[in-house]
């Protein structure tokens, strides 16, 4: 079976180079193609599997080896559609997870909205009823009720939570990008993270230089990568890459520049 997709790969390779259309994209197809077909009928982490890889990028090395050194990004194509055709039914199953996640995460979100809104409605009657009171006891009231609506605790909880969420949801756009995630996967993560970051960005009027720029460059990338998906597999990952660690670095702990 594995020595099948072994020439398999090869007899595709030597067709594509005939016809003067050997690319790095083409590669990772054509290796991806013939390991998922029999990945399929056999155990994750098996030495099966392990040995169906190792052979399929072996495939390349071979057919290849005419041209030397020059064979890296072919290589790299190859290591990558391997592990995406070996993983594919993993991939699968993460996706169906993932989905399940924002479809959880999205009642979360409509459950935490109604205990504020209940929250809201029980404060505007307690301030209500703090109308009948003396001016004095009133003004403790209000005091009270509005040190409840604007903690800093529960802002900075709700920020520091839609900035983790942010960063996931590009972690898990640079994996699909690098583990055979389809376009609409990669678009999917990328729409969540830019959802959870505005949510993140602090309502302040007054932001210290550094940081405006640094959102301002995030922002960019968030936009660069929606570009980049419709381009080559490099750039894709290469755009996501950056987009990590710009907001990595915006995310650190900037409270004390944002204040000033």
């Amino acid at each position: 079976m594995v020595k099948n997709v072994k020439e398999q790969i090869q007899t595709d390779l030597r067709q594509v180079k005939e016809t003067g259309q050997l690319r790095t994209e083409r590669v990772r197809e054509i290796v991806k193609s013939a390991v998922s077909q029999v990945a399929a009928e056999l155990k994750e982490g098996s030495t099966e599997l392990r040995g169906l890889v190792k052979d399929a990028v072996a495939a390349v090395i071979e057919t290849l080896q005419e041209r030397g050194t020059e064979i890296k990004e072919e290589v790299t194509a190859s290591i990558e559609g391997a592990l995406e055709g070996a993983n594919h039914k993993r991939h699968e199953t993460i996706i169906h997870t993932q989905s399940e996640l924002q479809r959880l995460q999205a009642q979360l979100d409509s459950e935490e909205e109604k205990l504020q809104q209940d929250v809201d409605v029980i404060l505007a009657e307690i301030e209500e009823t703090g109308k009948q009171n003396t001016a004095d006891t009133k003004n403790v009231i209000d005091s009270a009720v509005n040190a409840i609506k604007n903690s800093d605790e529960v802002s900075l909880l709700r920020k520091r939570y839609a900035q983790l969420q942010a960063q996931l949801a590009i972690v898990r756009a640079n994996l699909a990008a690098r583990y055979g995630g389809r376009s609409e996967e990669i678009q999917n993560h990328l729409n969540d993270a830019k959802n959870w970051y505005d949510q993140a960005r602090p309502q302040a009027e007054v932001l210290a230089t550094q940081v405006s720029q640094k959102r301002s460059q995030l922002e960019d990338k968030l936009g660069e990568a929606g570009t980049a998906i419709a381009k080559k597999e490099f750039q894709i990952k290469q755009t996501l890459r950056e987009l990590l660690l710009a907001t990595a670095d915006l995310f650190k702990d900037k409270e004390p520049a944002e204040k000033n």
